[in-house]
Formats: structure tokens, sequence, C-alpha cells
């Protein structure tokens, strides 16, 4: 009874995962990610640089530049950024569908360091005056006292404009007794405020300020909601400098989309006809396995939401590739088994089992080969390693499996028995 059910069974298991996998497919455009190369954005290789404070850039340095460049990315609104360590020393920060990629690029470098300093009136007027000495780290920011209080104390910024409409940042305290204790010891004295060692004002304290104060000084209105964005997500610990900056705009990502999707459907509808063509019956029993396949695989992107790229197709398309080599070994053996004299269900049986080692062995190298690609490698390299690596193993079960168990199934009803339909 169990024999005789067998083979159905595994018919719901086959159509159960199809059926799954393009629930999950559909609609396929919500569920599987575009990349930056194929909607436009912004792609900048950072680099760490070592301070007095940090003299080397540990795997703890760069996780801590990582967290705060994520908290200002989802300050900026970009869906699906993808942040990659690169080394030991760098970080690839990949944004697609970025609306104004000087700004965003300016928000990722900036250390956003904020500084509170007691200011001597002649160092206030010579930096609201020149510029360039307010700019200078050994300019006002040398000239000035000692650090009264940091913006890592602060509670929260946000953007906001004063009574002439004019851009500010106001900003509360996490410790307002601390606050209002280094304001009440310097009561008419002006407090200067730096954002990374350089001057944007300074006003005289004419009182007690302990939770919520307000930076002033020649804003924009972009300017005060980044600056303010930089606040809430922190400081990086360490300058970085932008080594590598490429925006790719949005119609070349999408005229790069179509052109690798018709190559795809192409490379795709010629293999299905060659393998119908060359070995018949068995072909067409491939090629419905080849389809569940493709449906496994986008099944698996749009089920782990993947980001899909250029490089990701590629690999997809190399997979199907393997797939359809897999049938090839198996199909031949079972032509050599027919021309021997065998039965054609002994001839199918001996050349699945004939050709599995050889299928198993190409398959388990290239595995092995795409899975330290994707540990190894960054970026859209790992889009190409992760399709190639799950579309081989895909490939792998649906040429042993899959198609074993159409196979078996037109076999054992005896509805073609004639070897010629099976390509002998």
């Amino acid at each position: 009874m169990w024999i005789r059910l067998r083979p159905y069974l595994k018919g719901v298991v086959v159509l159960a995962t199809a059926a799954f996998c393009l629930y999950l497919v559909l609609p396929i455009q919500s569920k599987i990610k575009l990349g930056l190369d194929l909607q436009g954005g912004v792609r900048v290789l950072l680099q760490l640089n070592t301070s007095k404070e940090v003299p080397s850039i540990t795997r703890q340095v760069q996780s801590q530049v990582e967290l705060v460049i994520q908290n200002r990315i989802n300050g900026l609104g970009v869906s699906e950024p993808v942040i990659t360590p690169v080394g030991s020393d760098r970080i690839l920060v990949e944004l697609p569908n970025v609306k104004n990629p000087d700004e965003a690029v300016q928000t990722l470098k900036d250390v956003a360091k904020l500084d509170f300093k007691i200011v001597p009136e002649r160092v206030s007027a010579r930096a609201t005056a020149d510029k360039k000495y307010g700019d200078d780290p050994n300019g006002a920011y040398k000239d000035s006292g000692a650090i009264v209080y940091s913006g890592a104390d602060l509670k929260g910024a946000q953007a906001a404009f004063d009574q002439s409409n004019r851009p500010k940042i106001d900003f509360q305290t996490k410790d307002g007794a601390a606050f209002g204790k280094m304001t009440q010891a310097n009561i008419g004295k002006l407090l200067g405020i730096f954002l990374d060692k350089k001057f944007v004002s300074a006003a005289t304290i004419q009182s007690t300020i302990t939770t919520d104060g307000q930076i002033e000084g020649q804003f924009t209105e972009d300017e005060v909601i980044r600056i303010s964005n930089e606040l809430n997500a922190g400081a990086l610990p360490v300058a970085v400098t932008v080594i590598e900056n490429d925006t790719v705009g949005p119609i070349l990502g999408k005229i790069d989309l179509e052109h690798s999707l018709y190559a795809s459907m192409i490379g795709l509808t010629l293999v299905l006809i060659f393998m119908a063509a060359f070995y018949r019956l068995p072909g067409v029993l491939a090629d419905v396995a080849l389809v569940l396949y493709v449906l496994m695989l986008l099944g698996l992107l749009a089920g782990v939401k993947a980001v899909l790229t250029l490089p990701g197709i590629a690999g997809f398309v190399l997979s199907i590739g393997m797939a359809v080599d897999a049938n090839v070994l198996i199909f031949e053996r079972i032509k050599e088994e027919l021309w021997s004299g065998k039965t054609l269900r002994a001839s199918v049986q001996i050349g699945f089992r004939r050709a599995f080692s050889a299928v198993f062995d190409s398959h388990v190298t290239t595995i092995v080969g795409a899975g330290v690609l994707f540990m190894l490698g960054t970026g859209t390299v790992k889009g190409f390693a992760y399709t190639l690596f799950w579309g081989t193993v895909f490939s792998l079960v649906t040429a042993v499996f899959v198609t074993r168990y159409f196979m078996d199934l037109v076999v054992d009803s005896d509805v073609v028995t004639d070897p010629k339909i099976y390509g002998a």
C-alpha cells in the first residue's frame, strides 16, 4: 500500500512546493527589492581614520561606525540600505533610490561631534567675522576654554525656527542638573558651540539653563535638519574619509534591468527549446522541473526579501546552466543504457544512479566555491554568490529528485514506452 502511494505523495510535495513558491513570488515587484545598480542610488566607500583618542581601528570601532551610519540613514528615510564592512578599516555603504546624493554623502562622513566651550569675547568676534578662523580647529576651537559640555550628553535635537523664521536647532539635555550647574557657574560669559571643532555660534549665558536650549547660527533649513539628525544618531567614534563615491542614475539602472531580464528570458527559452528538441519527452519533463526550479529560487529571494542586483541575476542565469548540465548528464546515461538493450525502467534507474556521482560532485564544488565567495566577498559580489549558491542547491534538488519523480511517474504508468520518444 505504501509503495503504491509513495509516488503520489511525492507529487503532492512537488505541487505544494510549486504553489508555495508561486505564492511567495506574487506580486514579485513588491517582494524582491532591486539593488542600487538596478534602481539607481549612491555607493560610498568610507575609510576609517585613526586619531590620538582612537590609535587603532578595531572591530568594535568598525561596528560602532556601522551603527551610527545606520541610524543616520534611517533619519534620511532611505529604504533597503546595504552597509558592509570591508577589511578591518573600511565600510561600504549602498543607498538605493536616494533623491539627494550630496546630502547623503555629507551625512555619512560628518563626525557630528558637538562641544560647548566658554569662548573669550575677542575669539567670538574674530570667529564671527572670519569664517576661515572659525572653521580652523587650531583657530577659535583652540583659543577657547575647556569643553564644559558635550553633544554626547544631549537627549535629543530637533530642527526649528526662531521668531524671525530663521532655522535653528532646539535641544534637550540628559542631565539637566549638570547643564544647569555649568550654566549657573558661567553666567555673563559667552558659551560657544562647536560642531566638529568648527565655530557655530556663541551666546551670553544670562540665566541658568537646565533641560532645554537652542543652537543658532547661519544655517539653512537643510543644514539644521541634517545636523539634528546627526546629533540624534550619535557622533562617529572616528573621522571617516570618502575614498570612492559612485552615483548610478535610475534611468541607467532601469535600462540594465530590462536588458538583463530580456537576456535571462531569451536564455531560459532557448534552453527549454533545446532540451525538448534534443531529448524529447525527458527534455519536456526536465523543462517542467526547470520551471519549478525558477519558482523555487524566486520564492527564496521573495521569502527572505533579498536585494536583487545585476551580479545576482548573472548568478541566477549561471545556475540555470548548472541545472541543464545535470539533466544532460542523466539523459545521456539513460540513452546509453537504452542502446545497450536494457528495458526502459532499468535504463532510467541505472542512468540516474550512474550519473548521480558526476552531478553531485560538480554541484558540490560550485556550492563550496559560491559559499567561500559569499563569506569573503563584499557588496555586489555577495549578491552573485548568494544566487549562485542557492541556485545550484535547487538545481541539484530538481535534477536528482523532481526530474526523477516525473520520469518514474511516466515510466511506471507505461503510457509512453517507445525508446525513440526518450531520445534513443
